[in-house]
């Protein structure tokens, strides 16, 4: 029976530009015994980081209004709110993308309602349109709060999906310098494994916005940032070379 051997080598970390980041490469070249013949192979340990930006963004809309009667309120509510929600709709907005709610109290001899409406957008460009409607036709009879950026449940999937996919890539360019550096072919892969995943926001981006501008200036909303980091392991056998053609 053959002794095992071991083979080892390790180059630094390193970094592409972007939003993709390779770094932390690990390999080992080994043989060992199964089922009666030599399994040849080489463990590579890879990283990538992905980053995106938010998808989604929600506005909160809401007028108010103060009249001596019920329905004297209610009227004057909902001419506003009407014409609310048909320029949300004529803005390519469905129903289900937006949420009413409105509340009436008293307050000694006067009555008074609020109504807000609450609209998720996955198109800035409609946002800042719908918004910019609202606030030329309305003027102070309405107010329109700053966009509230998110991810949606399907982006950070797609994120973590990339990042995965990105540090195999990775793992296998290395594995494949690493097999011809040891004069080596590179055969089909034997294990993928993904040890490690890390996720996060970026709002410093921000924060540092906010310093640098002037109180003149005002700030354009911030988009923030989803970052996902995977680390695998993946393993790939050596081609036999006794099975090459002459």
């Amino acid at each position: 029976m053959n002794t095992p051997v071991r083979l080892y080598a390790a180059l630094p970390a390193a970094e592409t530009g972007g939003k993709d980041k390779q770094q932390g490469l690990e390999v080992t070249a080994l043989q060992r015994e199964s089922l009666g013949k030599p399994v040849r192979e080489v463990q590579v340990t890879g990283v990538a980081e992905v980053s995106c930006p938010a998808d989604r963004a929600s506005v909160r809309v809401s007028v108010t209004s103060t009249k001596e009667s019920v329905n004297e309120v209610t009227n004057s509510i909902s001419r506003r709110l009407e014409y609310i929600l048909q320029t949300i709709r004529q803005h390519g907005i469905r129903d289900e993308h937006m949420s009413v709610r409105q509340f009436l109290h008293r307050d000694a001899d006067t009555f008074s309602m609020n109504a807000e409406i609450v609209v998720t957008f996955s198109e800035f460009q409609k946002m800042e349109q719908m918004c910019r409607t609202l606030l030329e036709k309305l003027d102070r009879s309405v107010h329109v709060g700053p966009p509230q950026f998110f991810h949606s449940a399907a982006s950070l999937s797609q994120l973590r999906l990339h990042a995965c996919v990105a540090a195999v890539e990775n793992a296998q360019q290395k594995a494949s310098k690493i097999s011809q550096l040891l004069g080596e072919s590179l055969g089909s892969p034997l294990l993928v494994r993904e040890e490690e995943t890390k996720e996060w926001r970026n709002e410093e981006e921000a924060a540092g916005r906010e310093h640098s501008s002037t109180a003149l200036l005002p700030l354009l909303p911030h988009i923030p940032t989803a970052t996902a980091s995977s680390q695998v392991s993946v393993s790939f056998s050596f081609r036999d070379k006794s099975k090459k053609k002459l």
